[in-house]
């Protein structure tokens, strides 16, 4: 049986390290051994060479699901619904066995994130920080201990408090969030307004996470017009023209 579809989809990176411990573990718990599980290249899974960004996914999504030391059947139910759009049916189930595996383990969140901010380009890290917040609000509440952990993942990660700012304030509602999505104080002039969202949509353009699927295009189309609806507040606030 091949995973490859899921295990090398997009950015096909080799890592041995602890993501590459943790899924050969859990791969091994959850499917034959005398199976042949390999990369679409033909490379063989297990704890040397293997993985990509859907990998990640699923070893930062137990980490984020476990913080508040609850399984909910809302965050499950949001899971499986991404994984059935992102890979189909047949992938999204073996995708559910790993993740109730990975949720039972210790996650080494530090060393695992630093290892995929080796291989993972920036815009592909904001995408999983997007999703990883859809999560926690996947129950109509983020727990605190869930936020504290998706701020230490976006630490190691290498994102910057603006952008770890932008994102939680798409999802985390305040009287300045609007302001907080274009990276930028209540107290900014109108040209710093507008400088601001030029920056932000470039930056969260869909076409910057092309390379991860139908799926993550459309989360990144969402975050592209969450930031052009803060500038549209904005500038009816202000009336800008």
């Amino acid at each position: 049986m091949k995973y490859g579809k899921w295990l090398a989809g997009g950015l096909g990176w080799a890592f041995g390290g602890p993501i590459g411990g943790i899924l050969g573990f859990v791969l091994g718990s959850v499917f034959d051994n005398s199976e042949e599980i390999t990369t679409q290249d033909g490379r063989r899974i297990g704890t040397s060479r293997s993985g990509d960004f859907a990998a990640s996914l699923l070893v930062l999504t137990a980490a984020v699901m476990k913080a508040d030391n609850r399984i909910l059947k809302a965050e499950l139910d949001y899971v499986k619904a991404f994984f059935l759009r992102q890979f189909g049916e047949h992938y999204a189930k073996e995708q559910m066995l790993v993740l109730r595996e990975l949720l039972k383990q210790e996650i080494p969140l530090r060393d695992v994130c630093l290892q995929i901010k080796q291989h993972i380009d920036h815009p592909s890290r904001l995408q999983l920080l997007h999703y990883l917040f859809g999560i926690a609000l996947s129950d109509g509440e983020a727990h605190p201990l869930e936020l504290k952990v998706i701020e230490q993942i976006a630490d190691y990660l290498g994102i910057s408090d603006a952008d770890f700012g932008s994102i939680k304030a798409m999802f985390v509602k305040d009287r300045k969030a609007s302001y907080h999505i274009l990276e930028i104080e209540p107290e900014a002039t109108d040209d710093e307004v507008k400088k601001a969202y030029r920056r932000m949509a470039l930056k969260y353009h869909p076409d910057k996470v092309m390379h991860l699927g139908e799926e993550f295009q459309k989360a990144a189309n969402e975050k592209f017009q969450k930031v052009n609806d803060a500038f549209q507040k904005i500038k009816k606030e202000r009336g800008i023209v």
